[in-house]
């Protein structure tokens, strides 16, 4: 089992008021800025230390849920103040991005570390594309030519045009080209059924968070499994990675007021917000103007704002407690998912800074130890299958759900 260390770093401190996106930045302080990003830099590359196998962060916009408007930035000091640890950029939001400055930045960020950076390619949550002024509706084919342009500057040797729907360029040939061959691990996201299809058609391993409970994260897993073997290939562990919020204390009890306070703050202080952007969303685009898909993504939003820790326990979607607790909650989720990563945010909302750092040598001390061994595998990427096999239209309408 490996477990990647990551952080939202969310500007914890917002006044708790109902607000409008985009929201005012006049909350903003610069100089608390400077600390946080000292204070959560310093966190991530401490994990190092306390025995994570890798460490990274994500993008977003025009929001203080998330201070990392270019993740690539901090992947580039965390590569540079560290030696062991994977890189995870989970990841750049692909289609708002230029995709050969994607290629270029992650093929650096490659060559940095020596070989250690792991990619994401995400489609990101619905209100940055009006942050970004693109429309919704073309996420998932701006995803799909962006990813197959991307693999293509990564290894081809020569100069080449693209000439393409979204994107278009009269020669391409970057430098530097990735350390590792034929390039870094991809991972897309799968929130559910389709779009973990969609990551197994592209030979990408299979990214999971906000998942409801541990049969729903299984059926996703399924989905993911039988697209992969259709494709030619096959997953094990080391393929899927799912993601929970994460608080280790001295006691349960501990850990879940902890948590619970900490994610009140994030469901309606950080998230609030973007309930509102959502919103526009749904009402302007033509995906969300089908009633299914509409009421599904308002009822994931419902469901992550109402659920309670103790429901969150029940359902196996959180670590939380002391560190034997959470030892049988890694225990769970290994049997029922047979996933060979687990992603763990730890700062969730205003979780106090030195409770994240404490929890992290708890999970180094007493934690590491007892589920290092619960899934082995090699350590192997999924193939490159070149250009993803696309599903037939009336699949394809169906596809691109979003929040992922």
């Amino acid at each position: 089992m490996r477990f990647n260390l990551f952080h939202l770093m969310p500007w914890d401190s917002f006044p708790e008021r109902d607000d409008v996106w985009p929201v005012n930045n006049s909350d903003f302080e610069p100089k608390k800025g400077h600390e946080l990003y000292q204070t959560y830099i310093d966190t991530l590359i401490y994990g190092e230390e306390c025995g994570w196998d890798a460490i990274g962060c994500n993008e977003h916009h025009f929001s203080p849920y998330g201070l990392m408007n270019n993740c690539n930035l901090i992947g580039s000091i965390l590569a540079h103040r560290t030696e062991r640890v994977k890189i995870t950029m989970f990841g750049n939001l692909v289609p708002l991005l230029n995709p050969i400055r994607v290629a270029e930045e992650y093929a650096m960020l490659d060559v940095i570390s020596g070989g250690r950076l792991m990619t994401g390619f995400m489609r990101g949550i619905p209100h940055e594309y009006i942050a970004y002024n693109l429309p919704p509706d073309e996420s998932r084919a701006r995803l799909n030519e962006a990813t197959q342009l991307i693999k293509k500057a990564w290894t081809e040797p020569a100069p080449f045009g693209w000439e393409g729907e979204h994107y278009q360029f009269r020669a391409v040939s970057i430098w530097p080209r990735p350390y590792q061959q034929p390039h870094p691990p991809i991972m897309m996201s799968g929130s559910n059924e389709n779009s973990a299809r969609y990551a197994a058609r592209n030979g990408a391993m299979l990214g999971m968070v906000f998942i409801p409970n541990l049969e729903k994260g299984r059926q996703i897993i399924e989905a993911y499994i039988d697209e992969a073997r259709k494709c030619g290939w096959e997953p094990g562990p080391q393929h899927i990675l799912c993601g929970f919020h994460t608080c280790i204390a001295e006691t349960d009890e501990k850990a879940q007021e902890a948590l619970g306070s900490a994610v009140k703050y994030f469901t309606k202080t950080l998230l609030g917000v973007q309930r509102n952007a959502q919103q526009i969303v749904l009402q302007k685009t033509k995906y969300y103007r089908s009633q299914s898909n509409s009421d599904f993504f308002l009822h994931r939003l419902a469901h992550a704002r109402e659920r309670t820790i103790e429901d969150a326990v029940h359902d196996g979607t959180i670590l939380c407690g002391k560190p034997e607790t959470v030892v049988k909650q890694i225990k769970r989720i290994a049997s029922e998912l047979g996933c060979g990563w687990i992603n763990t945010n730890i700062k969730i909302g205003n979780l106090p800074n030195d409770m994240v750092t404490r929890g992290m040598e708890l999970f180094r001390d007493y934690v590491a130890p007892e589920v290092r061994d619960l899934q082995k595998s090699p350590e192997t990427a999924p193939p490159d299958l070149g250009p993803v096999r696309e599903p037939e239209p009336e699949l394809a309408q169906k596809i691109a759900v979003a929040g992922e």
